[in-house]
């Protein structure tokens, strides 16, 4: 059977059932409890007073709240209160009695100074509670407790070293690779201590921080140093380990090759109607295309000058052969390819960015838009067991708020 296309309005999912309690901000956190919440977890939001952040992070704008939140931050419900006086961690409590959950990306020893340690606190009143924290630099080690941030992780990693060219100099990453990946080895982590809580009845602590995930995911620069202990070079967007792997031009948009084999280089010289390049003996193995990668560039836009970019690389994928013309990112979501997986969701004014993963059964999709601060407030304590008298009260103290026409509802 073929995998279902995600369904806009699903009735489950993978994870319905799981319950996460996610105090994250920003990205990191956002992201790995989106992917949950897309796969049927039910994520309740809890925020500061203030709101998360990137709430502010724009523009672009919709009625108050940035693109950065409205993109990671679907399929949950929002719930603000405050977690630094105690009528507030009485209220995360009482989430937690219902949960298997909670994520947050506190500054290491902010929990713990507010009571809410987990293994002072948290594990003996919730035996089976996963506790996953995002942070910086993890809680020990010469910068353990400090906070971190994306570039700030790409830089000290060497992943500034690795991107860009000779005349660029180190760059920075355009997409935050590191908040994102620290984000997947979230739910990675997550989903193997529920496997893992299923044979021992148990749950337990897990730290993701971002830069070990982003020390972890430099390959191949690391295996090629740890080897020769040389260190490597900008080469734009050369590949340091095989040739042709590179950007090149053509009569129209730039083309990218990824010539992996010399089985597969001899095919690409046949398709380009030049099989002397495949016998020229600078180019015969791809250790002597990597030496000889500045010459072979030369010879192969000698070839591709006369020929359209985008056609191309269509004639190539249908042989098998590994290349993509450069395209901007509404072109991306535009092709047929992408138009055909449902790379998008959609629903009123919001279009996000689908979730990749496609299953045979369990359907994942869109159950809640990017909610407004605090949105689902007055639901969230109710089930709680708060009534409406002690949800007034909490309103009115200031540790929770509530929209005015919910706490009407």
């Amino acid at each position: 059977m073929s995998p279902q296309p995600p369904s806009p309005t699903p009735e489950g999912g993978a994870l319905a059932g799981l319950r996460v309690v996610d105090l994250t901000r920003v990205l990191g956190g956002p992201y790995a409890t989106q992917i949950l919440g897309d796969h049927g977890a039910d994520i309740i939001k809890l925020e500061p007073p203030q709101g998360d952040e990137v709430r502010q992070w724009g523009p672009p704008f919709h009625e108050g709240d940035a693109s950065y939140f409205i993109g990671v931050n679907r399929n949950k419900r929002s719930l603000s209160a405050d977690l630094s006086r105690p009528e507030g961690r009485e209220i995360l409590f009482r989430l937690l009695e219902d949960a298997d959950v909670l994520v947050e990306n506190f500054k290491a020893g902010t929990l713990e100074r507010w009571g809410l340690g987990f293994d002072e606190v948290l594990a003996p009143r919730f035996p089976r509670l996963i506790h996953c924290r995002i942070s910086g630099f993890g809680s020990e080690g010469p910068r353990g407790g400090l906070p971190g941030y994306d570039a700030i992780a790409q830089c000290m990693t060497g992943m500034f070293t690795v991107n860009g060219t000779p005349e660029s100099g180190p760059t920075r990453i355009g997409v935050p690779v590191v908040d994102m990946t620290t984000g997947l080895y979230a739910v990675v982590g997550l989903l193997m201590a529920l496997i893992e809580r299923q044979r021992s009845g148990k749950g337990q602590f897990l730290e993701v921080p971002l830069y070990d995930s982003a020390l972890s995911f430099m390959h191949p620069h690391a295996a090629n140093y740890f080897l020769s202990g040389k260190l490597p070079k900008l080469t734009g967007n050369a590949h340091p380990n095989i040739s042709p792997y590179d950007t090149y031009s053509t009569a129209s948009v730039p083309v990218f090759l990824a010539i992996g084999n010399d089985a597969a280089y001899a095919k690409l010289c046949t398709a380009l109607g030049c099989p002397e390049l495949a016998r020229d003996e600078r180019f015969l193995t791809n250790g002597l295309r990597v030496t000889n990668r500045e010459a072979l560039k030369v010879e192969m836009e000698a070839r591709l000058v006369t020929r359209e970019g985008v056609a191309l690389c269509d004639e190539l994928l249908a042989l098998g052969l590994p290349a993509g013309a450069i395209r901007t990112l509404d072109a991306a979501f535009e092709d047929p390819q992408a138009v055909h997986r449902g790379a998008t969701l959609a629903q009123d004014w919001y279009r996000g960015v689908n979730t990749p993963l496609r299953f045979s059964r369990s359907r994942s999709g869109l159950r809640h838009l990017p909610p407004k601060l605090g949105a689902n407030g007055a639901a969230i304590l109710a089930e709680a067991g708060f009534d409406d008298g002690e949800i007034a009260n909490l309103k009115a103290a200031g540790i929770v708020r509530l929209p005015d026409e919910e706490a009407r509802s």
